[in-house]
């Protein structure tokens, strides 16, 4: 039996956001009442909520969005599941020593969404991961770094490498376990984009 599972938050008037980023304000521009139909207002970031950083989102020199091929962001995926970490603690590259480099690795740390002491990737794992030619990584909270942060060290080893990197995914840790997952997060077809909120789905089974 094929299940989906809906990996992305609700995009809603003040969720949480990266510091720094743009606030997300959701209301009524159109009504059915007033004006014959309902069309929302949005107002949000291009990193708001559930979503995916290009590689352009580090360099001006470096892939935006629409250039990157469509299989970044479909396929077939792992869960690695990095649970019962401390505030603030970091991902070593042991977790990932595993790693097939087909895959969309997704990082399962089972923090609230928008905790900003949230465990992050180490510099090594990062590295690691692009250099085992794995390009897409996604994780379960602000960012694969810490948040905030002066340096930003694992977004570098993986967006230099042209990766992907998904971030605030949702309720992760619901795959730990499952054997066939394949993981979609289409971004919104931005030109020049930096990166996109997604609908952020896995199959399984």
């Amino acid at each position: 039996m094929m299940t989906l599972l809906d990996l992305s938050a609700p995009i809603e008037t003040g969720m949480p956001v990266y510091p720094g980023d743009p606030e997300v304000s959701v209301g009524p521009a159109l009504t059915a009442a007033r004006d014959g139909v309902n069309v929302l207002s949005l107002h949000l970031g291009s990193h708001s909520g559930t979503h995916v950083d290009a590689p352009f989102h580090l360099d001006d020199s470096l892939p935006t969005l629409d250039e990157l091929p469509l299989e970044r962001f479909h396929g077939p995926a792992v869960v690695v599941d990095a649970r019962g970490l401390g505030a603030g603690s970091a991902i070593g590259p042991e977790r990932f020593e595993h790693i097939d480099p087909e895959v969309i690795v997704l990082v399962a740390t089972g923090w609230p969404f928008g905790a900003r002491d949230h465990p992050f990737l180490s510099a090594q794992a990062a590295a690691l991961l692009a250099g085992r030619g794995v390009r897409t990584v996604g994780i379960d909270a602000l960012s694969v770094d810490p948040t905030p942060a002066d340096a930003f060290p694992a977004h570098e080893a993986l967006l230099r490498a042209h990766a992907v990197i998904a971030e605030n995914l949702y309720g992760l840790d619901r795959l730990i376990g499952e054997r066939e997952i394949e993981v979609s997060m289409f971004p919104l077809r931005i030109a020049g984009g930096d990166g996109s909120p997604v609908r952020a789905v896995a199959r399984v089974g």
